[in-house]
């Protein structure tokens, strides 16, 4: 699974081995240095994954894991990543909400397969191949084909993937940069109106409408989300 995944370290030593490690594993990572500019991220950005230390020096990376479970709807799973070792730290941090705790130093190996199982719990339905079932709605992961109620519906390879990621992430509001970054890769030089466009072509294409169960509509200035409908929710217009 390829993941967008956020580092919180202010040793420039170890947030470097943290990123190379996370990228070699297949991850996209971000890294910051201090808790506040991370913070500031969050608030535009979607992650998939907080690694955080915990000794910083503009605050706790405790203090972020609650900022993040009051802060971010869903949160995203969390791992504490310190050399802060005793027991009463360990219950502290998975008390407070971290979602695992790991301790320094540990070996390479060791910490990306705690992050891959840490993202397999997490995100049980973003499998790495075979078909993927989504209410009526059936993807074909090798062919990058998908059906509705078994009719097939042409989709391109680009329209696929953005698909597939609005249906696995249903409910949460993905920013337009984890968007872009997911189907086009790093830092792609495109038009402005690709992604509305993309978009806009997969909502006529699977006809994502309130009146068929589903909404996706743009997150002001942030970016979209696609929600599954019940029969007594309110209809909105769409963009």
């Amino acid at each position: 699974m390829r993941m967008r995944i956020a580092a919180l370290e202010d040793d420039d030593a170890q947030r470097e081995a943290i990123a190379r490690l996370l990228v070699s594993g297949g991850h996209n990572c971000q890294c910051f240095q201090l808790a506040t500019p991370l913070i500031a991220a969050l608030r535009r950005e979607t992650f998939d994954l907080l690694v955080l230390d915990w000794n910083l020096p503009d605050m706790s990376g405790l203090d972020v894991v609650t900022w993040a479970h009051k802060n971010l709807t869903p949160c995203p799973p969390i791992l504490l990543l310190t050399s802060r070792s005793s027991e009463a730290d360990v219950v502290a941090g998975l008390n407070g909400g971290a979602d695992d705790y790991v301790v320094k130093p540990v070996q390479s190996g060791v910490l990306l397969a705690r992050v891959n199982a840490l993202l397999r719990r997490s995100y049980p339905d973003r499998a790495t191949g075979g078909i993927e079932t989504h209410g009526e709605y059936r993807f074909n992961l090798p062919a990058e084909q998908v059906t509705r109620d078994g009719e097939p519906v042409p989709l391109t390879a680009k329209e696929f993937g953005l698909a597939l990621l609005m249906f696995r992430n249903v409910h949460r509001a993905l920013s337009r940069g984890h968007i872009l970054e997911a189907i086009w890769g790093r830092n792609p030089d495109l038009p402005t109106r690709t992604l509305d466009m993309h978009i806009s072509r997969i909502r006529s294409k699977l006809e994502l409408r309130p009146q068929n169960g589903y909404r996706l509509a743009p997150v002001y200035s942030y970016g979209y989300r696609l929600e599954r409908l019940t029969e007594d929710a309110p209809e909105e217009a769409e963009e």
